[in-house]
């Protein structure tokens, strides 16, 4: 994000580790458990955040929606945290994908690598015999009802309130991907029906669980950046008409008009030839076996064009887009939305709900280490307590500048928030302004910068980068600083370049999940736990949590959406889950027979 050469990057991680390591924290315990032994390359959630490394009976659970994201979890499951019993969806290809994993990539093949090897199944129907497959997640709850104890929930964002809740009030306990919900009056249905049924509710917000983070958050806490100012946070991709992740190929005969399929079965016959072509030959056993796992998810794929006659059956819907004339200029069908169900404002909610609402959750993580340590000095005692702020006003804009008409979402996002600061006060004319700015960007078309934040304090500047790698450069008075030389922009001084790093420093910032990991395993051991009211054991995204950081995405969309300010200020009666306000002004009502009917 800042253009570093890879010796001031180096410098820089080198900096960081050395403060992990000097800092009076959890990663003391884990200094202990690493010299005794106690870590060796698995998940390191348990040490960091407060749970045991295993649980007596795993978990039983259900995971409605199985495409790319619920596989991604699917992948990031712990066997001995949850047992999966059961899978819902609609589409043949995620079910198949879901036991089978993903070979299109090497990538995918990582962090999706199914239910039979996650569980050790050696052919589909053993896998079969223990994991009942459904089409419609009301189906499956209402079959499963005795025999699953939670549900993973990674459906498209305008089913996660309906499902949510109809699992709560089965007395099921509940993680959704992110968003919580769809708009802020879903998201205060769901909290209150969580509230209602005493279940956990976690949202899938995996910064929170990821130990870069942590100790990115330790480090503020602990005054290392000085005062807190500034964060500047991006998400650039380089998705282009034509290359668009978001927008997922249908299946040939699908759509009128619709050449994407094309491809897919081009593909196809390609690793069918291939395969004739190295089938009995000598030491080919590993490429004949990748080419047989393509070529069978690709068939499945193709399966998908079921759907043309299924995806109304399932309240997906046809809709038209018009220019100014009032002239229709795309027509998107029911199979289409809940394929690309990304790009359609209905089913989902854009660039904000999908990038932003990570990266703004992260920036009020960030702030809220800030006015921790200022109460606690203020106090003159360390609290436990966590501080989740909440912004108080932000302007957006949203445009479409590169793709053609075939989405109603925005492929380019830019706000700019204000958050409180330490010592704000919201009525004095000069505390009023001790405030933090927050800048984010989320793009399409150009992926210079990658994804990232920056966080800017009086005495230096913390980088984290693709929730992987964090770097921390020092102003004047440090040994590593980020400074500026007379004609030559930008330089690194690394002439000290401090401390030795020691090992545990290492360990608690290299090779570590991005917290997917870590969140379920936590969710499951609150479960384990059977005491959703004890407010320390619950999930660090419970649902006040959760909805502050939908609120945030949903108002941004709402004021990139407004021609004429784009500007809005976030009401403090937005936030609290017993009021009726929400910036939609729909008054929240979980007992709608109409969109939440008994299962």
């Amino acid at each position: 994000m800042m253009n570093l050469t890879p010796e001031q990057k180096a410098a820089g991680k080198q900096a960081f580790l050395s403060e992990v390591t000097a800092g009076q924290t959890r990663r003391d315990f884990l200094k202990t458990a690493a010299v005794a032994g106690l870590v060796s390359g698995g998940s390191l959630g348990a040490f960091y955040f407060g749970y045991e490394a295993t649980l007596a009976k795993p978990v039983r659970v259900a995971v409605l929606g199985t495409g790319d994201e619920g596989s991604v979890l699917i992948g990031a499951l712990n066997p001995n945290f949850v047992d999966v019993v059961a899978i819902a969806d609609i589409r043949p290809y995620n079910q198949y994908r879901a036991l089978h994993g993903d070979y299109f990539g090497e990538v995918a093949r990582k962090v999706r690598p199914g239910l039979m090897k996650k569980y050790d199944y050696a052919t589909e129907d053993a896998a079969k015999k223990h994991i009942k497959i459904y089409g419609d997640y009301r189906e499956l709850l209402k079959t499963e009802k005795n025999n699953i104890d939670a549900v993973i929930i990674a459906l498209p964002l305008h089913l996660h309130a309906p499902a949510a809740i109809a699992a709560m009030r089965l007395g099921k306990h509940v993680i959704t991907e992110k968003l919580m919900g769809h708009s802020v009056h879903e998201c205060k249905e769901m909290a209150r029906v969580a509230h209602q049924t005493g279940v956990y509710l976690a949202t899938g917000h995996q910064r929170h669980y990821n130990i870069l983070y942590e100790n990115a958050k330790d480090q503020i806490k602990r005054g290392i950046l000085g005062d807190l100012h500034y964060i500047r946070a991006q998400w650039h991709r380089n998705n282009l008409p034509g290359n668009d992740s978001w927008q997922m190929p249908l299946p040939l005969g699908l759509k009128e008009g619709d050449d994407s399929g094309d491809r897919l079965k081009k593909e196809l016959n390609k690793w069918e030839t291939d395969l004739e072509e190295i089938a009995g030959k000598k030491n080919k056993s590993t490429e004949v076996d990748l080419l047989q796992r393509m070529i069978a998810q690709r068939k499945k794929q193709l399966e998908d064009i079921v759907l043309k006659d299924t995806a109304e059956k399932f309240g997906y819907q046809q809709y038209q887009l018009k220019n100014g004339a009032g002239d229709v200029v795309y027509t998107c069908t029911p199979a289409e939305e809940l394929i690309r169900w990304r790009l359609w404002d209905r089913t989902g909610a854009g660039l904000m709900a999908e990038l932003g609402s990570h990266q703004l959750d992260a920036s009020s993580i960030f702030i809220g280490a800030a006015l921790e340590a200022a109460r606690d000095k203020e106090k003159k005692t360390q609290s436990d307590e966590v501080i989740h702020p909440h912004p108080l006003s932000l302007m957006a804009a949203g445009t479409r500048p590169i793709f053609p008409v075939d989405r109603d979402v925005e492929d380019h996002v830019f706000c700019i928030l204000e958050f409180p600061g330490p010592g704000y006060k919201e009525n004095d004319p000069i505390d009023s302004k001790k405030k933090i700015g927050v800048t984010y960007s989320s793009i399409n078309g150009n992926g210079f910068g990658g994804y990232g934040e920056v966080v800017m304090g009086t005495k230096g500047t913390l980088v984290l980068e693709s929730e992987k790698e964090a770097m921390l450069f020092k102003e004047a008075e440090s040994e590593t600083k980020i400074g500026v030389s007379k004609g030559k922009g930008p330089a690194l001084d690394t002439q000290a370049s401090g401390a030795q790093v020691a090992a545990a420093g290492r360990m608690a910032t290299q090779d570590v999940s991005r917290g997917y990991a870590e969140e379920i395993e936590h969710w499951a051991w609150c479960i384990a736990q059977k005491d959703p009211k004890n407010p320390q054991v619950r999930p660090r995204c419970y649902p006040e949590v959760a909805m502050g950081d939908a609120i945030i995405a949903l108002v941004a969309n709402m004021a990139a959406r407004n021609t004429k300010s784009g500007y809005k200020r976030f009401e403090k009666e937005w936030f609290e889950v017993d009021s009726d306000e929400t910036p939609e002004g729909i008054k929240p009502d979980p007992t709608d027979p109409e969109r939440y009917p008994a299962i």
